[in-house]
């Protein structure tokens, strides 16, 4: 039992670390085309990638519906929705969260834009965004832009909902411009 302890924390410790240091040959980058998706939102309709072809989106995924981050973040959003969408932009969120969960969600912080319910994670996975350990799972909080031809253009995997839509806005003007070059 005394050397078995050691040894289960140390392959522990080990796996964790991998989740956090490893690049994977298929890590999903700048340049890459989005992978494809086909979610239900909060009021059960049915949204792909495909369907978003010729605009800009900003695909965002997060941990929970209404916990104090993802309030932040998703209200962020809702502020400055006329801001994005004016730039031929719409807005996805996403997170394992169910149908319901968001629909009570986007009801009572007023979210003008869909709420994707990922529910095994399928999707944060293909985006490299899912956290699991065991039974525990979550999306991870990253962002995606994604240009009209389905191009993945930006990557957020470290995202500070204070500014986040901020960096968004920001980060769009540049590259709408850099595309029409």
């Amino acid at each position: 039992m005394k050397i078995f302890m050691p040894i289960s924390w140390l392959i522990l410790t080990l796996t964790v670390l991998s989740m956090f240091n490893s690049v994977k040959a298929d890590q999903l980058k700048v340049g890459d085309t989005a992978p494809e998706f086909n979610l239900y939102d909060q009021n059960g309709k049915t949204h792909s990638i495909n369907q978003y072809a010729g605009q800009w989106l900003v695909l965002y995924f997060y941990p929970k519906d209404d916990t104090p981050g993802c309030i932040k973040e998703a209200c962020a959003f809702r502020d400055e929705f006329r801001v994005i969408t004016e730039q031929n932009t719409q807005i996805l969120g996403v997170s394992i969260d169910s149908q319901q969960s968001h629909a009570e969600f986007a009801e009572k912080y007023n979210l003008p834009f869909p709420l994707l319910a990922d529910v095994g994670g399928k999707v944060a996975k293909s985006y490299q965004s899912l956290f699991s350990l065991g039974p525990f799972k979550f999306a991870k909080r990253h962002s995606f832009i994604i240009d009209p031809e389905g191009i993945v253009r930006k990557i957020y995997r470290r995202v500070n909902v204070s500014r986040h839509s901020q960096e968004i806005i920001a980060d769009l003007q540049v590259l709408r411009r850099e595309v029409a070059d």
